[in-house]
Order: structure tokens, then sequence, then C-alpha cells
């Protein structure tokens, strides 16, 4: 796998975030193999490879990857789920640069890998942690990605969570994109070359 297709990939991570936020916030539901390769990428921070950080398979990314797609080929997408992955994109920049924040991040991350160690990656319990280490840490910066959806949905029992999770997820692609070299300007200038490498991988 060349450095394209990986930032191509860490890119569907980031997409299949926004998708997944955007479904549970319109409707409650959600893709059930992309919530879990989100959440288990998120507490995979010491991966043996590049793959091993989506569990190896290109269809753990598939809902990114097809979001992708549309968003290349110019087919109808939703206006926010491109919001929600360009705010990632802006959130994880802002945390790169601030190593303070970094730190605390990665201490309050161990701690919760404890938690999956003994309870599973997609145990509520476990979802609540990474969800209140998304409020304690990143909603503290200025910049803030607003969620829209059904009031009631968003305010029922362990939804504020489940986003917060989600976004968290985001994050740790949108880093991992930053890692392998992508940046936001390429969305615009080397979107050809994106949907290539994604095109190149699913042979």
């Amino acid at each position: 796998m060349n450095r394209e297709q990986r930032q191509a990939l860490a890119l569907a991570g980031v997409f299949q975030a926004a998708t997944v936020v955007d479904q549970l916030a319109r409707t409650g539901q959600y893709d059930s193999r992309a919530w879990e390769t989100l959440i288990r990428a998120t507490l995979e921070t010491n991966p043996e490879s590049f793959e091993a950080i989506y569990g190896f398979e290109l269809d753990n990314l598939g809902v990114g990857i097809d979001t992708m797609k549309q968003l290349f080929d110019r087919s109808p997408a939703s206006s926010e789920v491109m919001r929600y992955a360009l705010s990632l994109l802006l959130l994880a920049n802002k945390l790169h640069k601030d190593e303070a924040m970094l730190d605390r991040v990665g201490a309050r991350l161990s701690r919760v890998q404890g938690q999956a160690q003994h309870f599973g990656p997609t145990h509520e319990n476990v979802i609540a942690s990474l969800g209140e280490l998304y409020q304690d840490t990143l909603s503290t910066y200025r910049y803030r990605i607003v969620v829209n959806g059904d009031p009631s949905l968003l305010s029922s029992p362990m939804m504020p969570e489940r986003v917060r999770a989600v976004l968290l997820a985001g994050i740790r692609f949108a880093l991992l994109w930053r890692q392998q070299g992508g940046r936001r300007w390429q969305l615009v200038l080397m979107r050809g070359r994106i949907k290539r490498a994604l095109a190149e991988l699913r042979r």
C-alpha cells in the first residue's frame, strides 16, 4: 500500500465518522460495522501496522469510502456530512498544534483502553468514557462542531456520548491523515488522485 492509498483510507475514516454522526443525529440508527470500526480505531493507539487500525478489512471503512465516492462523483451528498468532515479536519489541525492537549487526550485514552479490555470496546461504559473525554478536551476549544438533527434523539439517553465518541474517532482518523501527509487543500486540488487511490484499493 502506497502513501496516497493510506491517505485515502485515513480520509475515508474521517468521512465514515461524519456519516455515522449524521445518521445518529437524524435517525438514531447507524451502520454497526462502521460504528465498531470507528470505536476500535480510536482505542488502537499502538497498531502493529496501518491496516490494523481499521481491522485489515477495507469493507470496515466501506461507509466512508462510499461517501467519498459520492462526493468525488458530484452525486447528491449530505451537506451536513461534508461540514462534519471538514470540521473534524480543522479541529484535528488545532489539536496537532497543541501538545498539552494531545498529552491530556493520550492520558485519558490510556485509561479508557483499560476499561475496554474489561468490558469490551463498544460497551456503554466505554462509549460514555470516550464521550466524556471528547467533552473535557476537544469541546473546550473555541471552535466546536455543532451537530444538527432530531432534538429528541440528540437528548435521548447515551446519544450525546455516542455522538461525541464518533467525533473523537473522526479526530483520530484526521490525525492519521495528517501523519500520512494529508492536508485540507488536497481535497480540492487532488481529488483525482484520492479517487484513483480508492479505486486501486478496491480492485
